[in-house]
């Protein structure tokens, strides 16, 4: 039987989690010694330890299988870890097993027990964590699904800094692509004028309105000029009424109408949005991977 006094202990010496620290002596039969040499040669004490570092760099990515598409977003600590061979295969590997999981909606908690050809996803992780010596991370994926008449649109910016994955009805592939690039390239944040919720529309509407006032407007003419101007903000922030990047005298809409289809769904994702950013140098960061 395993004691929680022997938990803690190893917990102290290798800075892993519970659960491991269980394990680890579950397979050791309660040796503590030989339990922290089983945590190293699996890779987690050494991962343990760089669990508190900011990882916010990394790659986004799409894969696509028949009417299903994973986008997915994994983490690093630095810029050099994303052109790592070891690196990017991870990240291949997690996407393609959550694409043949086939599951939509699932949590990071249920991906992370995801099985892959390394162990599970958080086995796998941890793994490279240890061997890349970088705080590595899962962050969010999503599952999107289409009909057989609809075009998934894939765009790939920076390398995988930015990724975007779009569903298109009733337009070829080249337009769902040139919908993707314009979501990747022009941060939309809702796909259409409905998605936006209402607590933040009507924050956004309480801001135009003070400027209206400030500008001298009185309060009756100021709340018409609101619904004026609420316009220019859906035009900024949702994809479909965006001015179409190849084509300015129209916007995202029109350009698929055109196309006989329209835009069904939008996700994106940007590498780090959100994340507090490590603030080091360039010359400081190349001389840690060289001195590594």
């Amino acid at each position: 039987m395993i004691s929680a006094k022997q938990v803690s202990e190893l917990r102290d010496k290798t800075g892993a989690g519970m659960m491991d620290c269980k394990k680890a002596l579950t397979e050791c039969n309660g040796d503590i010694e030989a339990a922290v040499n089983w945590l190293r040669e699996k890779g987690i004490s050494k991962a343990a330890k760089k669990a508190d570092r900011i990882a916010a760099e990394g790659l986004a990515n799409v894969y696509t299988d028949g009417n299903k598409a994973v986008i997915i977003e994994i983490n690093c600590e630095t810029d050099f870890v994303t052109k790592n061979e070891e690196f990017v295969g991870m990240v291949d590997t997690i996407g393609k097993a959550i694409l043949a999981n086939g599951k939509s909606g699932l949590s990071v908690d249920e991906i992370n027990e995801l099985q892959t050809e390394e162990g599970t996803v958080a086995e796998l992780v941890t793994a490279k964590t240890a061997k890349i010596g970088e705080k590595l991370s899962f962050r969010r994926a999503e599952l999107v699904e289409k009909e057989d008449g609809d075009n998934f649109g894939v765009y790939i910016h920076m390398g995988g800094k930015i990724a975007a994955l779009v569903v298109v009805k009733g337009a070829n592939e080249e337009v769902a692509k040139d919908v993707a690039m314009q979501a990747a390239a022009m941060r939309p944040t809702y796909l259409a004028p409905e998605d936006v919720p209402a607590e933040v529309l009507e924050a956004e509407k309480e801001v135009l309105k003070a400027q209206a006032i400030e500008e001298g407007k009185p309060a009756d003419i100021a709340e018409k000029m609101v619904n004026g101007r609420i316009g220019k903000y859906y035009e900024e922030n949702c994809l479909v009424k965006q001015q179409f990047v190849k084509d300015s005298s129209m916007n995202i809409e029109t350009f698929v109408k055109n196309a006989g289809g329209e835009v069904k769904s939008m996700v994106r994702y940007e590498v780090g949005e959100g994340m507090q950013k490590r603030e080091e140098n360039f010359a400081e960061e190349v001389a840690k991977q060289i001195n590594k």
